[in-house]
């Protein structure tokens, strides 16, 4: 009998997708009130926010790594169903 997954359970790779995109929407929030500042004339964050602007590349990179494991476990799956 073939083993089949349940909807509801989490696939590989989607625990780092989740992540990911917590961390790129961190990043976005924090490049946003980085650029605030510069927009309104104020005076602008210590550098160190300019850094946790980073977080987006970071997120989208976390994220790209889940997309490409979970491509990995669905080829895994289809060579074994074929055989």
């Amino acid at each position: 009998m073939r083993e089949e997954t349940q909807t509801n359970s989490p696939s590989a790779g989607e625990g780092l997708i989740r992540a990911g995109v917590i961390v790129f929407f961190v990043g976005a929030v924090a490049t946003l009130v980085t650029i605030a500042p510069l927009l309104l004339g104020t005076k602008p964050f210590p550098t160190y926010m300019f850094g946790l602007s980073m977080l987006m590349g970071a997120g989208f990179l976390i994220a790209g790594a889940g997309v490409l494991r979970s491509i990995a476990a669905g080829r895994r799956q289809a060579r074994g169903d074929s055989r």
